[in-house]
Order: C-alpha cells, then sequence, then structure tokens
C-alpha cells in the first residue's frame, strides 16, 4: 500500500498544512537569499540596468497611452481602468479583490513591447516586488477605505463616476507623464544652470533702475537679458498656484508664534481634459508626435506637430503641441524670436471652435508667463485679462491678473482685483500678501500688518516668499512691535534671510557675512587711504554745490525715513557716471576714476548725503550681500549722530572711513544741533570673481 501511495490506514496521504507552510517558508528565504546572493556578488549589472532604465517611463508612456489606446472601450479616447474593466467583464463583479488587481495589471502588462521583457528577468527582484506590493496595497485600499467623492470646486470639467483611491492611484499612474508634461515649466532659455546658490527663489534681477533700498519697496520681475555663469537669484513674481503646497515650515525656537500651516491639501487633480470630439478620432497620431517631444526630440516633434496642423487647421490639440515644441525648441536653441512663434501659436489655440476649457486655460496661461519671461508685461496683461473674462469664477485668474498689475506700476488696478478676490473668497492668502504688500506700499503700515500676516499663515501656495515677510517685518518694526524678529527669523528659517539681521534678497551664497569691516578685510586699503587722504577736497567740493546749487540734492524717497530731512546728490549709480553731476565736483570724480571697485559696483552707488537734525531713517536692510558701503566723514557734529548696524552702534569721524555691510538691518539716528554730511561709496564684496562682478545684475 506504501508503495502505491496509500498510508497505513489506507487513507490516501495528502500534504499537511504544516508541510505546506514549511514549504512555502523554505521557497520565501531561497528567494531572499537568491537577492541578496544578486546583489552581494554583483551579478547584475545595475549601471547597465539603470542606464537602460533610463528610456523606460517614455515608453511605458507610449506603451500605455498609445498602443493601449486602441482598447479604449468606454469612448473617452483613451485606455484607463474603465476600459479594462469592459473589456475583461468585470463591472458586475466589483473591482475589489487581490485576483482582479493582478489580472488587470498582467493584462495591462503583456500587452507591453518586449523589448522591456528582459528588465523584469535580469534579477531585478526588488524592483518586481514594488509591482506586487503595490497592487495588493491597493487592493487592501480598495476593502478598507470607501470611496469618496471629489470636491466639486477641484475642477470645471466633468468626469466620470467617482472612483475609489486604487483606481485614482493606478489610473493617476497611467495619465501621469502625459499631467506632468501639461503642468512642467520648462527652465529659463537666458539662464545657466551652473549659477551662484543663494538663499533667495530661482529668478535673478535685471539691470532695474531703482535705487537700492527702493527696489525693496516694488514689487518686481527680472527683465530678461541674457545672462550667464556666477548669477545671483533673487525673488520673482510668481503666478498664483493652485494646488502646490509649500514645503513644511521648520519648527521655531520661539512659543508665541508657531509655525505657518500647510497649504491647503488638495484633492487628487484630475486629468486636463485636452481632446475635443475630434481630436479623439486622431489620438494615435497626436499621441505619436507628443511621444517624440517627450523623448527630447524637439525638431521632429515640431515637424510631426506642424504636419498635423496642416492637415487638420481645426484641431487645438494639435496646434497645442506644435506651440508647446516651439516653446521647447526656444529653450534648447536660447532663442528668444522661436519663444515669440510659441507665444503667438499658444495664442492661436485659443481662438479655434469647439476647444476645451482645461486647453483654453493652459494654452493662455502658459502664453501669459511666457511673455513676462520675454519681458512684455503689457501684453501678459492682456492675455490674463482674457483669462478672467473666459473664466470669472476662477479666482487664480484674477490672483495672477493683480500680479500682472503689480509688474507694470499700476498698484491701484492691483488693489481693486485684490479687493474683488477677497470679496469672492475671504480666506484666500494669495490675495491678501498681496493687498497687504499693496497697502504697506501706500504707507498705510497699520493696515497692511493684518493682511500680510493672515495671508503668510494660511500657507496658501504663493505666500512663501521672502518679500511678504520682509514687508510684514518692516511694518511691525515701524509699529515698534517687536514680533517683527519673530517674522524675521520664521523667513530666516524657510531660507528667504540668510540670518535674522541680513536680510537682503538679491544674494550670492557663501560671501563673508559681518555688519563691521575694517579696511584691511576688504583689501581696499588704497582706496580708503585715498578717501582719508583727500577728504578736505571732497568735502569742499560738496559744500560748494550745497551753497550754489542746493537743488541737486535730491531729497530721499524710498520711504526710510520716520521723520526728519535727508538729501542726497548721486555722482554714480548702477556703475554708470553722472556727467552733470560731475561737472560740479570734478576733482572728486577724478579722484574716484583710479578705483573700479567703486566706480564699476553695478550695484551701488556714490554720493553725497546730508541729514539734518531731527531725522530718524528706520531700520532697513540693503537690496544685496554683494557689495559694502563706505561713510566718510565730511562735517560730523560732536554728538548725536550715530548709526547702529545689526547690534553695534558707532559714530562718524570727520576724515574717517567707516565700513559696514547695508545687507545687515541699519538704523541712523540725527539728534545734533547742526547738519551732517558724509560721502558713500560703494564697493564689490571683495570675495566676488571677476566674472561675477562683470556679469552680474545691475540693482
Amino acid at each position: 500500500e506504501t508503495k502505491h501511495g496509500g498510508s497505513k490506514n489506507g487513507k490516501k496521504e495528502g500534504l499537511s498544512g504544516s508541510s505546506f507552510f514549511t514549504w512555502f517558508m523554505v521557497i520565501a528565504l531561497l528567494g531572499v537569499w537568491t537577492s541578496v546572493a544578486v546583489v552581494w556578488f554583483e551579478l547584475v549589472d545595475y549601471e547597465e540596468v539603470l542606464a537602460k532604465a533610463k528610456d523606460f517611463r517614455y515608453n511605458l508612456s507610449e506603451v500605455l497611452q498609445g498602443k493601449l489606446g486602441i482598447y479604449d472601450a468606454d469612448g473617452d479616447g483613451d485606455f484607463d481602468v474603465e476600459d479594462a474593466k469592459v473589456l475583461l467583464g468585470k463591472y458586475k463583479h466589483g473591482w475589489n479583490n487581490q485576483y482582479n488587481s493582478v489580472v488587470i495589471f498582467m493584462f495591462s502588462f503583456c500587452l507591453m513591447s518586449k523589448q522591456y521583457f528582459w528588465f523584469f528577468l535580469i534579477g531585478e527582484l526588488k524592483l518586481m516586488s514594488l509591482w506586487w506590493g503595490f497592487f495588493l496595497i491597493a487592493s487592501l485600499k480598495e476593502r478598507s477605505v470607501p470611496a469618496q467623492p471629489t470636491s466639486p470646486e477641484s475642477e470645471e470639467t466633468v468626469q466620470p463616476a467617482e472612483k475609489s483611491y486604487a483606481e485614482s492611484d493606478l489610473e493617476e499612474e497611467i495619465q501621469s507623464v502625459l499631467h506632468e508634461a501639461l503642468h512642467s515649466q520648462p527652465v529659463s532659455y537666458e539662464y545657466d544652470m551652473d549659477v551662484e546658490k543663494t538663499v533667495s527663489d530661482p529668478e535673478a534681477p535685471g539691470d532695474s533702475e531703482l535705487l537700492p533700498e527702493d527696489a525693496m519697496e516694488h514689487y518686481t520681475e527680472p527683465k530678461h537679458e541674457k545672462q550667464t555663469q556666477n548669477q545671483d537669484t533673487a525673488p520673482s513674481a510668481a503666478p498664483h498656484q493652485t494646488c502646490a503646497p509649500d514645503p513644511s515650515p521648520p519648527s521655531l525656537p520661539f512659543s508665541r508664534l508657531s509655525p505657518a500651516p500647510q497649504g491647503p491639501s488638495c484633492a487628487k487633480k484630475k486629468k486636463p481634459k485636452l481632446l475635443n470630439k475630434f481630436d479623439k478620432t486622431i489620438k494615435a497620431e497626436l499621441d505619436a508626435a507628443e511621444k517624440l517631444r517627450k523623448k527630447g526630440k524637439v525638431e521632429e516633434a515640431l515637424r510631426a506637430f506642424e504636419a498635423l496642423v496642416n492637415q487638420y487647421p481645426q484641431s487645438p490639440r494639435a496646434r497645442y503641441g506644435k506651440a508647446q515644441s516651439e516653446d521647447d525648441l526656444a529653450e534648447k536653441m536660447r532663442s528668444n524670436e522661436m519663444l515669440q512663434k510659441a507665444i503667438n501659436t499658444y495664442d492661436e489655440v485659443a481662438g479655434l471652435p469647439n476647444v476645451p476649457s482645461d486647453l483654453i486655460k493652459l494654452s493662455l496661461k502658459r502664453e501669459a508667463d511666457r511673455q513676462q519671461f520675454l519681458g512684455r508685461m503689457r501684453g501678459s496683461l492682456v492675455t490674463l485679462q482674457k483669462l478672467v473674462q473666459l473664466f470669472p469664477g476662477d479666482t487664480s485668474f484674477k490672483n495672477d491678473l493683480g500680479v500682472g498689475y503689480l509688474l507694470i506700476g499700476d498698484n491701484s488696478n492691483a488693489k481693486k482685483v485684490y479687493e474683488e478676490v477677497l470679496s469672492l473668497a475671504p480666506n484666500d492668502g494669495f490675495a491678501k500678501v498681496h493687498y497687504g504688500f499693496i497697502l504697506k506700499a501706500e504707507n498705510k503700515i497699520a493696515e497692511s500688518i493684518p493682511y500680510l500676516k493672515e495671508g503668510l499663515e494660511s500657507g496658501d501656495p504663493g505666500t512663501n516668499d521672502g518679500r511678504f515677510y520682509f514687508h510684514l517685518g518692516d511694518a511691525l518694526q515701524r509699529m515698534g512691535d517687536k514680533e517683527a524678529y519673530k517674522w524675521y527669523e520664521l523667513g530666516y528659517q524657510r531660507g528667504h534671510f540668510a540670518s535674522v539681521w541680513q536680510r537682503s534678497l538679491y544674494n550670492v551664497k557663501g560671501l563673508k557675512a559681518q555688519p563691521w569691516w575694517t579696511a584691511k578685510e576688504t583689501g581696499y586699503t588704497e582706496l580708503v587711504k585715498s578717501l582719508e587722504k583727500n577728504w578736505k577736497l571732497i568735502r569742499d567740493e560738496g559744500l560748494a554745490v550745497m551753497d550754489k546749487k542746493r537743488s541737486l540734492f535730491l531729497p530721499e524717497d524710498e520711504n526710510l525715513r520716520e521723520k526728519g530731512d535727508w538729501s542726497q546728490f548721486t555722482l554714480w549709480q548702477q556703475g554708470r557716471k553722472n556727467e552733470n553731476a560731475c561737472k560740479s565736483v570734478p576733482k572728486t570724480c577724478a579722484l574716484l576714476e583710479r578705483f573700479p571697485e567703486a566706480t564699476g559696483c553695478r550695484r551701488g552707488q556714490i554720493k553725497y548725503s546730508v541729514m539734518h537734525p531731527g531725522t530718524h531713517v528706520w531700520p532697513h536692510t540693503g537690496p544685496t550681500n554683494c557689495r559694502l558701503r563706505m561713510h566718510l566723514g565730511l562735517v560730523i557734529p560732536k554728538e548725536g549722530c550715530r548709526i547702529r548696524c545689526a547690534q553695534e552702534n558707532r559714530t562718524w569721524e570727520e576724515g574717517k572711513v567707516l565700513i559696514f555691510d547695508d545687507s545687515f538691518e541699519h538704523e541712523v539716528w540725527q539728534d545734533a544741533e547742526n547738519y551732517r554730511l558724509i560721502f558713500i561709496v560703494d564697493v564689490w564684496h571683495p570675495e566676488l570673481s571677476t566674472q561675477q562682478r562683470r556679469t552680474l545684475p545691475a540693482i
């Protein structure tokens, strides 16, 4: 009986539960140790695997969005979870167990090109584990978490019935490449990626005509001149984002101010609807052209989309693909001319019939962004106005329009826009910080504070900007509120400031930072000696101008004074000599011509400064850490005049030079009985290279 498979009691022997478990564990452990052996003994060339995998993302996109398109079963123009369920007849049984999950996955996987089959056979057991783990977790989620409807406010377009989390995750994976391509922002064309790192946001200022401190009081976006390596970065006007939470703020060392909350947790974004009925009929051709663009074959993609536009002139998606390809090519060629073509094509998209609303939004928003990039602010404003007219209920476009007005200096219309936004959405943090910014520019200091504070506390996208921390702190300081330094601390911890005291926004990272300097530390000893040796000559020429041409001394107009009378007579600004001014002080100007570290400092000034009794200058910081400021005493009262930089007070002496870094907070008091006259000379920070001095944009 034993020979014939029977047992002693005559019953057929089977595999017991314990034996099954034992063999299962043996096989599992064998798999684990095989994986360890593969890695430990380097049986697989992982470098080659990774190199091969670089192209995997694009080809997976082709497979799932292109080749699987022929299996579109529900008529929405693409292959997704709903189509797979139709094809497998799973609607009546429900998407509710691991078996169905695996079947759907294997169905999709079997349709993949054979060229990827090797990828799963070379010992990458970890990758396979991730795939299987994903589907197991998805199925478990299905069983434990009920489907939840998406907020109707998150998107205007109508979508199919609500899906469970597992379905949404899988569908999002299938659609992610297309969605990312539609929302990504290419690198600026004129901007070298090997720039100096800074503590600010990622765009550099262009040649501005603003005075140094004045640059802090205006809402600016850089002009996009040709830029080079070693350029710093600076805050720029960022359009309002609808769903991109700011990074989590660090905990603060003080208790009264809690960290700003995260931005609103956004509902999972639904894919934009970019195809009208006609475009769905030519989806395969559109996908083929789009594949070329995603793979970086920009010229081929442009030719493919141009052919589609010629063949189907009423196709919005084909024309949008042409615009994107021109946009990409402009980046590659660093060509503003090509970028203008892209702008024109984006505009054409919105003018076609039967354009999906999502495609209009994407086209016009990108058009406005690219117009701003070229410095065509008024053209961008027209585009933004068109968006607001087409989608009056979308406050994000109104917010962008407000920024557009600010960029051309039209604070009045910007204020009206943000008042309208706040009437529709009283808790819109983006609108609040910008409205507070405008109020402060109008010198309505007390009124600006709650808007700036509540906007920053909202954590809404677009509010985590150094300028708002800067102006909120400044407003609080002017009201005598010591809470200002808590906001400066938060701005520092969020990376907007180099320190609580050094709060300039146009910075080159890594430069030596200290409030006060000696002539030896700067390396500009010859300049200092020359100024101190010739101080009486400089003084006498300045006094002559004060006596005979008093009108050449212009009042300080940067809103830095609490009270008093403070005027300046400028000889050099942004590295440019004022020829007419120098005619009044020729010897002083001739003396300075020998020192390019001063006359060539395009981020500074050379000027006389006269301050009369009873003047107080608010605590403030200069715009950049790229310069140092020299003060030569010319006419100094015996007492009553002092300057504070960071936490140290000093006084001037006639014929002596004080040197400080004005990117640190500084404050001035003039409580003497007579006027104070000094000569101000800005010089490049000594650690800046020759290349940096030549290429950094002027401020």
